[in-house]
């Protein structure tokens, strides 16, 4: 399944939808009118997925009945949020996880390019969630240096503390395309990650979540990212150090883990700062960030 959160025209609310080909099934309508029940967020449908996913499966089958043409919104009409518009917790993310985006940085970094031996995190406040088609705005008074990141995002489906290797993705709700823009001066004006990486909607997140059953190996996905059209960086999930059982098991030693929680994976070679000369995000690009099986975030940069 591909679970969204939308509005559409005459209801800015943002509800939970289905998205069947180019069609969105806007769940709370569809189980009035089918007498169903199920949580009114992506959110509560993850944590409740158990005993939701028997009202989902019958809001599709209605739906190729053709029985639910005033709970359908062509996806091109609707507006599409975050998956998770606002998560609960911090989004826990993995630096340095692709073995070329270490060398990359070698010169620019303390680990001298050697991938490292124990998966590197830090986070990114739930205020830098953007939509997978919201815009991006640079303050040249907070950041000149914003740069791109494309990774794939982990949603975890239950809660778990201390979990084990062979069990870990069981855990595993769904994925998500997800890039971690990151003030590059910021984050070496301060010595750590946090600021720099959780500007305000500097996690732009989407187009939706792909439920984990449609996924055969996540450990082998293309990722892609372009800005203008042209492609920056270009890499696939089997490249990580770090496999998603080892993340989770890791973050999971001694602390909690919960359903909706979000895993940034890391990002692969390829990213600005990097490069010679460094390039950066400028007011009027189109950034693009592309995962195989999942979709395409498509964000303009604008200037505040």
């Amino acid at each position: 399944m591909k679970l969204v959160s939308f509005s559409s025209q005459g209801n800015t609310t943002i509800r939970p939808g289905l998205v069947v080909q180019e069609t969105i099934l806007d769940i709370p309508a569809a189980c009035t009118l089918l007498q169903l029940s199920s949580p009114d967020s992506v959110q509560g449908i993850i944590e409740h997925y158990t005993t939701a996913k028997e009202s989902l499966q019958s809001i599709i089958e209605a739906a190729e009945q053709g029985k639910l043409g005033d709970a359908s919104y062509a996806l091109r009409d609707a507006t599409l949020a975050a998956p998770i518009p606002r998560p609960r917790k911090n989004i826990m993310c993995l630096a340095v996880n692709y073995t070329e985006h270490a060398k990359e940085t070698a010169a620019l970094r303390d680990h001298g390019g050697e991938p490292p031996t124990q998966p590197v995190m830090f986070t990114k406040a739930p205020t830098t969630v953007n939509g997978p088609y919201g815009e991006i705005t640079i303050d040249p008074e907070v950041s000149s240096k914003i740069d791109w990141e494309v990774e794939l995002g982990v949603i975890l489906g239950k809660t778990g503390k201390n979990i084990r290797e062979d069990n870990a993705m069981s855990y595993v709700f769904g994925y998500t395309v997800l890039n971690d823009v990151t003030a590059r001066d910021l984050q070496s004006r301060h010595k750590q990650f946090f600021k720099g990486k959780s500007l305000d909607g500097s996690c732009p997140m989407g187009p939706w979540i792909v439920t984990a059953d449609e996924i055969s190996d996540p450990h082998n996905l293309a990722l892609r990212l372009r800005v203008n059209g042209e492609i920056k960086q270009d890499g696939n999930t089997k490249q990580m150090i770090f496999s998603i059982p080892d993340m989770i098991v890791t973050l999971s030693r001694g602390m909690t883990l919960e359903a909706g929680d979000i895993i940034a994976t890391g990002t692969p070679s390829g990213v600005g700062f990097s490069r010679v000369p460094p390039e950066f995000l400028q007011p009027g690009d189109t950034m693009e960030s592309e995962i195989e099986g999942i979709g395409t975030l498509r964000n303009p940069i604008v200037a505040s």
